[in-house]
This record gives C-alpha cells, structure tokens and sequence, in this order.
C-alpha cells in the first residue's frame, strides 16, 4: 500500500492534536494506520478519522469511554450512506419499468399513513 504519511506529518496537519492522544487512539484501535518497516503510516481515510476523533474529543467533549460507541454509530451511518448511494446507482441504471416500480414503492412509503 505504502504512500501513507508518518505521524509527525498527521500531528503537524491536525491543530491542537497531541502526540500522545493519536498514540492512545492508535493502541485503542480508533484508527488504524498501516504499519510499515517499524513506522505507521497514515492515509487519507486515517486522517479524516484522526481529525473526527479530535474533534469529537476536543469540542464536543466525548469521552473515552463513550468514544466508541459513537464511532460505531458514526460508522454505521457512513456504511448506510454508502450503500443508499450504490442503491440510487443501481436503480438509475436499472430499465425503466423496474426502476417506475421501485420509485413508486420508495414514494409510498415515504408518505404518512392512513389515520383514523
């Protein structure tokens, strides 16, 4: 894989990020870095959740203990995200009779039900 940058490039690009929290987030596994000939190496997707983290840590006051629930949530989130766009991908190329029916069943269910 390699190409990744080293944990002094990714301190020097997060503001306010101490070496010693992206050290512990590294041994808790909240982020991931390839490792390579004794160093880690960081890729963009790490970054990002390096700067999530920080964020989540430092402004909106997660702790560490209640960090990992919300990464996995967060996770899940972007999972879905993920797979509604290669579902709205799939159903754009689809031919027009079966993507008609699959907008009109998405259409009903999006409306309010019935109330007495």
């Amino acid at each position: 894989m390699s190409d990744g940058v080293t944990i002094d490039v990714v301190i020097a690009e997060v503001a306010g990020l101490a070496r010693a929290d992206l050290e512990r987030w590294v041994a808790l596994e909240w982020v991931r870095p390839e490792r390579a000939e004794g160093l880690w190496l960081f890729h963009g997707i790490d970054i990002a959740r390096v700067r999530l983290i920080h964020e989540l840590a430092a402004d909106l006051r997660v702790d560490e203990e209640a960090m990992p629930v919300v990464l996995s949530l967060l996770d899940q989130l972007y999972d879905a995200r993920r797979r509604m766009r290669a579902l709205a991908e799939a159903i754009a190329a689809a031919p027009e009779e079966p993507r008609r029916v699959v907008l009109e069943h998405i259409a009903a269910a999006q409306e309010p039900p019935n109330q007495l």
